[in-house]
């Protein structure tokens, strides 16, 4: 069975924000009272589950909603200085020519995904965006549903554990970037069904799975 919808996340697999959160993290940090990052730090918690870094970071859960809007907000405010990686707007519309449909689920706001996708985000025919940070399989389940299109026909694609541990929730399959925020070797551990090194890769993938 083809995949006939491929669900993308935004920070660390379509927009490259890992440097604008190592630049903003500790701001966040000394605002709202969890211990900082320091450089020495980040390398390990590239390999770290996402409640492994809650837990190392000693983030008050109740704060989360809080610091999440925080974010939002600065992302806003940093939206044009945080780029596409390259090849995105090629792989998309390789993916869209090819009539695979394109959902966003992000925890960034749809004001703030749009923007730094640009024109590339015509392309994308569902977006379920400010999802908390356990809150993607809901948005999963929602976007499935109104592209109306079976479990077995989705791929979810990110760049964290919690990704995979989204979409396998849901019971569809998932894809990890190799240049996101989790380190390849964490995503591997978790054996998801792609992935992926390189950006060309995803429409390579899917196509052709498409053509089989």
């Amino acid at each position: 069975m083809p995949y006939t919808l491929a669900i993308f996340d935004l920070d660390g697999t379509l927009a490259d924000s890992f440097p604008w959160f190592l630049r903003t993290v500790n701001d966040i940090a000394d605002r709202f009272g969890f211990r900082r990052v320091r450089d020495e730090d980040v390398e390990g918690l590239r390999h770290a589950s996402t409640r492994e870094i809650l837990s190392h970071l000693e983030v008050p859960l109740w704060k989360l909603p809080a610091i999440a809007r925080h974010a939002r907000r600065l992302k806003g405010e940093a939206a044009s200085e945080i780029p596409l990686f390259g090849g995105v707007e090629t792989m998309l519309r390789t993916l869209a020519d090819n009539g695979v449909q394109l959902a966003l689920v992000t925890s960034d706001s749809e004001a703030n995904a749009r923007e730094k996708l640009g024109e590339a985000a015509a392309l994308f025919s569902h977006f379920d965006c400010s999802a908390s940070l356990f809150g993607k399989p809901a948005k999963f389940h929602r976007v499935i549903r109104r592209a109306g299109v079976a479990p077995n026909q989705v791929v979810a694609i990110g760049d964290e554990v919690r990704d995979i541990e989204a979409a396998r929730s849901v019971g569809i399959a998932c894809g990890a970037v190799c240049w996101g925020y989790a380190a390849p070797a964490a995503l591997r551990a978790h054996g998801p069904d792609h992935v992926f090194e390189r950006m060309d890769e995803i429409a390579d993938v899917l196509c052709n799975r498409r053509a089989d």
